[in-house]
C-alpha cells in the first residue's frame, strides 16, 4: 500500500492484514472485527453525508469512550471533515464556548453511553438518530462555512480544545500527518502487534488516548477493550485476565494498587507486559513501588496536545532509578532556550518535527507566540538535559497544572470563582502531592470577613467547571500579597498563608 495521508488508511492497513481478528470491544461487551469496524465506518460516512455534512466540515463529537468514537473520527477522515471531540463531562457554558468557537455543521451526542452527554443533547434540543451502529442524538446541520479540503497530510484530521492561559478556548488543529506520527511512533517504541490487548480507559478526546491507544493500537492491528470511565476494580480483573498494554497517569496506577491492596494482593499477576505512565512527573519511590507491583518497568514520557502527545519516552529497564520524561522520538528535534531558565543549565523546552501541530484554530495570534518561524514550539515548560540527553522537567515558565492527566490553567478557574459577588479576588497555584500529581489550590480575598463559606464557594464554582478543574482545597483569607502594582504574588502564596497549609501533604 502506499504512504497514508489520512488516519483512516492506517485501519485500511491492518484490516486488509487481518479482517477478521477483534479490533474493538465496546463498554456493553459489543466487538467489532477490524472488518467490521471498517464496514460501520464506510456506512457512517455515507449517514454522515445525509445528515449534511461536507468535505472541510466540521463534526463537534461529544462523547466518553466508546466503539462510536473511533468510528465516527475515521468517518469523517473518510469524507475529509475535520473531527472536534470533546469531553461530555464538561460544564454547559464550557462546551457552549467550544461550540461557537468551532462553528461545527453537525453536533454528535453519545447519550448511549454517557449521562452527560445526554444531558447535554437534550438542553441542545438535539434529535435521536441511529448512527456509527449506535443510539445517539444528533444537532444540526448548521448553516457553516466549510474549510477546503487539502492533499496531503497537512490537512487538519482533528480539532482537541485546551482552555488556554486566557480562559478562553484554545483549538489545537493536529493534521493527519500529526496523527499518523504519533500512532505509528507510539505502536514501534511500544512493541505493540495483533497480539496485544489494550486497556482503552483513557479518554479518546485527549490526545493521550487519541494517539498512543486509538492510532496507535488501531495501525498495529491490536485490540483496544474501551471503558468510558476509569474504574480500579475493573481494571484491576481486565489486568488479571488478558491486558498486555496499559497506558494510564499516575492516580490511575496509584488506585490499581490500592484496590489490590483490599484483595490482599501486593503483586499483579496476569500477562501484561507493558505498562506507561504520562501526562505528569514520576516521583522515584513511587515509581520504585509501581514497577514492584507490576513486576515490569514503568515507562514515561513528556508531550502536549500541541505535539500529538509524544516529545520524549523512556525504555528503561525495570529498577533503572532515571526519574527523566527520557530522550526524544525519533525524528524529534528538542532544544533549550536559556534564556527563559530559572537557574543555570535549564531552559525552556523547544520542539520541532512532524509532531508539531500545525497552529490554533482562528487564533492566529495566539499560533505566532508559540510556534516561530524555524519550526520551532516554545511549550512554556522548563527543564535540563543530563549527560545522556535525558530531558528531566522542573516547572513551567506559566501556571499550567496538570491534574490527574488533564490540564488545568488558573485563570479559568480564577475568573470561576471570582464570578461570586463575595469575593473580591482569586489566585490559583498548583501543588504537587506525593506521587506526582498536582492539586489545585485556590487563595479566596473575601469582600468581607465571613462573607461566604468555603462550602458555598465549592458549590458555586462545581456549576461552572469540570470535576478535574475545581479546586482541591478553597483557602478564605485577606489580603494577598501583591507587588506595588496589585500585581499578585502567587510565588509567595504557600509562605504567605502557610499558617493555613500546616496540613498540606508534601511531595
Amino acid at each position: 500500500m502506499t504512504e497514508p495521508t489520512r488516519i483512516h488508511q492506517l485501519l485500511d492497513r491492518a484490516a486488509a492484514a487481518h479482517p477478521d481478528r477483534p479490533a474493538l470491544t465496546d463498554w456493553n461487551g459489543r466487538e467489532l472485527s477490524y472488518a467490521g469496524l471498517t464496514a460501520a465506518i464506510a456506512r457512517t460516512e455515507q449517514d454522515l453525508r445525509q445528515l449534511g455534512m461536507r468535505p472541510g466540515d466540521r463534526l463537534l463529537i461529544v462523547a466518553e469512550n466508546a466503539a462510536s468514537v473511533p468510528v465516527l473520527l475515521m468517518a469523517a477522515s473518510r469524507m475529509d471533515a475535520v473531527a472536534v471531540p470533546v469531553n461530555a463531562r464538561m460544564t454547559g457554558p464550557e462546551l457552549t464556548k467550544i461550540a461557537g468557537h468551532t462553528d461545527p455543521r453537525l453536533t454528535v451526542y453519545l447519550g448511549d453511553v454517557s449521562d452527560p452527554a445526554a444531558a447535554h443533547a437534550t438542553a441542545a434540543g438535539a434529535r435521536p438518530v441511529t448512527l456509527a451502529q449506535s443510539a445517539l442524538q444528533v444537532a444540526g446541520p448548521f448553516d457553516t462555512t466549510p474549510e477546503t479540503p487539502e492533499p496531503g497530510t497537512g490537512m487538519t484530521a482533528v480539532i482537541l480544545y485546551t482552555t488556554g492561559t486566557t480562559g478562553l478556548p484554545k483549538g489545537v488543529m493536529l493534521t493527519h500527518g500529526n496523527l499518523i506520527f504519533g500512532g505509528l511512533s507510539s505502536a514501534r517504541l511500544r512493541g505493540i502487534g495483533p497480539a496485544d490487548v489494550i486497556h482503552g480507559v483513557l479518554p479518546l478526546t485527549h490526545v493521550f488516548g487519541l494517539t498512543s491507544m486509538m492510532c496507535a493500537g488501531l495501525s498495529a492491528g491490536a485490540h483496544l477493550r474501551l471503558h468510558p470511565r476509569f474504574s480500579a476494580a475493573a481494571t484491576l480483573d481486565a489486568l488479571a485476565r488478558d491486558v498486555t498494554v496499559l497506558p494510564a497517569v499516575p492516580q490511575m496506577h496509584a488506585a490499581i494498587m490500592a484496590e489490590a491492596r483490599t484483595r490482599g494482593q501486593d503483586r499483579l499477576t496476569g500477562p501484561l507486559r507493558y505498562v506507561s505512565s504520562g501526562a505528569a512527573p514520576l516521583d522515584p519511590d513511587w515509581k520504585r513501588r509501581a514497577e514492584a507491583f507490576y513486576g515490569l518497568a514503568l515507562q514515561n514520557g513528556y508531550g502536549m496536545t500541541e505535539t500529538t502527545a509524544g516529545v520524549t519516552i523512556t525504555a528503561n529497564a525495570k529498577g533503572d532509578p532515571d526519574p527523566s520524561a527520557g530522550v526524544p522520538l525519533p525524528g524529534v528535534q528538542i532544544a533549550l532556550d536559556a534564556s527563559v531558565g530559572r537557574e543555570p543549565g535549564t531552559g525552556e523546552v523547544l520542539t520541532r518535527g512532524p509532531h508539531v501541530m500545525r497552529g490554533y484554530f482562528r487564533h492566529p495570534q495566539a499560533t505566532a507566540a508559540v510556534l516561530d518561524a524555524e519550526g520551532w514550539m516554545h511549550t512554556g515548560d522548563l527543564a535540563r538535559l543530563d549527560a545522556q540527553g535525558r530531558l528531566h522537567i522542573v516547572g513551567r515558565c506559566k501556571e499550567l497544572i496538570i491534574r490527574g492527566g488533564f490540564n488545568v490553567y488558573p485563570p479559568e478557574v480564577e475568573a470561576a470563582l471570582n464570578d461570586h459577588p463575595a469575593v473580591l479576588q482569586t489566585a490559583v497555584i498548583g501543588h504537587v502531592r506525593p506521587g506526582g500529581d498536582e492539586e489545585v489550590l485556590a487563595f479566596c480575598q473575601l469582600t468581607a470577613p465571613g462573607a461566604v463559606t468555603a462550602e458555598a464557594l465549592a458549590a458555586h464554582a462545581a456549576a461552572r467547571l469540570s470535576a478535574y478543574k475545581r479546586p482541591t482545597r478553597i483557602l478564605l483569607t485577606g489580603p494577598l500579597p501583591a507587588a506595588a502594582t496589585g500585581k499578585v504574588l502567587k510565588h509567595r502564596l504557600m509562605e504567605h498563608f502557610a499558617d493555613l497549609l500546616a496540613d498540606l501533604p508534601r511531595a
